[in-house]
């Protein structure tokens, strides 16, 4: 049919593409997706063509869309292969500023790789000797220089040395170096610090993403029209336009910096907090085991101790040792030096509740409560996230390679229907993020994982090294739970999260590159 026609064909462009591009354009092509992909996924690839499928797994690249594989080419110079896509060098340009990905800090470092000569990189090497593994030296100095150099850059990011706050290695080492290579670092820092007067093309590199900012404009915008009495004339607030068109000063990155910090949850303590992790597996009769819950757990020790926290794991609890578990948690006097709490439950589940491993209900309610600020005055303030990766409600028919998170069929209880919201304490500070909305059943995978825990997983990876918090982070865990089906099409998922944030929620940017 047409829509197995235009795939194809859009396939046969992709492959097209690929045996256009030298050694040398894969390498720049993996480099200037590093903020898009995770560093695991591309370390793995092999051709042009690897890439393409992560874009596309991602949802970065499709039929529809392929402005960013244009932008990826017109970057490396690849400027005869954009009309495959349908596009010239001057139409990329007139749509970079709209719909550009590529962060001017990555297009920095291009820039810079692509002019560092053999000789430069000599130097740069020896003057770097001390901060860098030897045999990784060893390896750069036999390689072209091209490809070497960005080879140095990645090195020197995963070793923490240079990031999108902090060129200061860069900028010493260009003094030593080159004029023209000090003279792109300077460039890069005097547009950081300068005013952002165009939304969609802004790249903060303080933790604010365009997200971030938007919503602080709107923010600040508000808190202008309550200070000075006047309205828009539409909705009451001021729009870009009327920052503009008021002769108001847009707000830079150290005042954005300024508002985070006062718009932000705490973050920066010596302890992050900690993470605890429930996972059931086994219970007594009639509920099934849960095969593939030690993946999910497996995977949130992971991220989670990438994340900064104190990961604690116990499993197949039952109701009354869930019970006391919070209890000890909640009287423990660790907190106190802690910026948040987190919980984690996989186990069967109905509406509101979750089960142990005991066949007897603990109402999600009930577990939260042992936290608010009377009963965990260490707590008080700090932000105390929930995840449960349970059923809320009836189990239906599954294949074998999906299972769902509730008792077996003939013995489903039926209860009366609690709203996530219903669940949460009536106090600030609380997020609960469900696998799935009340009255439905989660889907595991019994090799694989849960939809839910793998997506939650795999999006705190991409997402918390771009500054988005939390809430934004769950919004796409829903995007990719939603897309999700079962192997035969017929089974779906959206996740459900409900929160009493006060503030955003940011994980700090961890140094090390994420777990996978």
């Amino acid at each position: 049919n047409m829509e197995n026609d235009v795939s194809l064909k859009f396939r046969r462009q992709l492959l097209l593409i690929d045996e256009n591009l030298l050694a040398e354009d894969l390498a720049a092509l993996k480099f200037l997706c590093t903020d898009l992909l995770p560093f695991r996924k591309l370390e793995g690839v092999k051709s042009a063509v690897d890439i393409f499928q992560l874009l596309m797994a991602e949802e970065y690249l499709n039929e529809e869309d392929t402005f960013l594989l244009a932008e990826l080419l017109y970057r490396i110079k690849c400027h005869s292969l954009l009309k495959k896509l349908g596009y010239t060098k001057e139409k990329v340009q007139e749509c970079l500023h709209e719909k550009g990905r590529v962060s001017p800090y990555r297009q920095m470092l291009y820039e810079l790789s692509e002019n560092i000569t053999n000789e430069m990189l000599k130097n740069i090497t020896f003057l770097l000797q001390n901060c860098l593994p030897k045999r990784r030296i060893t390896l750069l100095c036999e390689e072209r220089a091209d490809s070497s150099a960005l080879e140095l850059l990645t090195l020197l990011e995963k070793q923490g040395l240079i990031t999108e706050n902090n060129v200061q290695m860069l900028e010493d080492v260009c003094k030593n170096v080159s004029p023209d290579l000090l003279e792109t670092v300077n460039c890069y820092k005097r547009a950081k610090g300068s005013i952002y007067p165009h939304l969609p093309n802004v790249q903060v590199h303080t933790g604010l993403t365009k997200r971030h900012l938007g919503s602080l404009i709107l923010s600040l915008s508000a808190l202008s029209v309550s200070a000075s009495g006047e309205h828009s004339a539409s909705q009451g607030i001021f729009t870009l336009s009327h920052w503009r068109h008021q002769s108001i000063p847009f707000p830079t990155a150290s005042f954005l910096f300024f508002l985070q910090k006062i718009t932000s949850y705490k973050m920066d303590g010596l302890h992050r907090g900690f993470c605890l992790v429930i996972n059931n597996v086994n219970f007594d009769k009639p509920l099934q085991e849960r095969k593939g819950s030690c993946k999910d757990a497996e995977e949130l020790e992971r991220v989670f101790t990438w994340l900064g926290l104190d990961v604690k794991t116990y499993k197949d609890q039952t109701s009354l040792q869930i019970k006391n578990l919070m209890k000890m948690w909640q009287q423990s006097q660790d907190h106190k030096d802690r910026d948040c709490f987190i919980c984690c439950i996989l186990s069967h589940g109905e509406s509101g509740a979750i089960y142990g491993k005991d066949g007897e209900l603990v109402s999600i309610r009930t577990v939260m409560s042992y936290f608010t600020a009377k009963q965990c005055p260490q707590l008080a303030e700090k932000p105390k996230l929930f995840f449960i990766q349970a059923c809320q409600g009836k189990e239906i028919q599954c294949p074998v390679y999906v299972e769902a998170d509730a008792r077996i069929p003939d013995l489903s209880s039926i209860q009366h229907s609690v709203s996530p919201s219903e669940s949460i304490p009536e106090e600030a500070d609380f997020l609960l993020g469900m696998a799935t909305i009340d009255g439905y059943v989660s889907f595991r995978h019994i090799q694989q994982g849960a939809w839910y825990i793998q997506a939650l997983c795999s999006k705190l990876q991409l997402l918390v090294p771009r500054g988005e918090d939390i809430l934004s982070i769950l919004t796409e865990v829903n995007e990719d739970v939603s897309r999700r089906v079962d192997r035969l099409g017929t089974k779906k998922q959206m996740p459900q999260p409900a929160y009493t944030l006060r503030k955003k929620f940011i994980f700090p940017v961890p140094k090390d590159p994420p777990p996978s």
